[in-house]
């Protein structure tokens, strides 16, 4: 394994971490504002559609893997111009 891929793993996963709170808090606005509704339903949720579950299961999916590359790319692109090797 290459040096640079043990020594980014402390890095991604702390990157990892900070993008599930910043993929949380945008799911949350992004429920807020497609529904009106402060609280995203939960599958369980007895008193919610199919639909309702459905799309926001697909809305919170969609945004955590977004926001998790975009934060996974930026950390890589930073290693790289720290230390001149790509992580991967």
């Amino acid at each position: 394994m290459k040096t640079s891929k043990i020594a980014y793993r402390p890095v991604g996963l702390a990157l990892g971490a900070a993008s599930g709170m910043i993929a949380g808090a945008a799911f949350k606005q992004a429920w807020k504002m497609i529904s009106h509704d402060d609280d995203a339903p939960d599958a369980t949720d007895e008193h919610r559609t199919w639909q309702e579950v459905l799309v926001a299961a697909a809305l919170q999916g969609a945004i955590f893997a977004m926001v998790k590359a975009a934060v996974d790319r930026a950390g890589a692109t930073t290693v790289r111009r720290l230390t001149g090797t790509w992580p991967g």
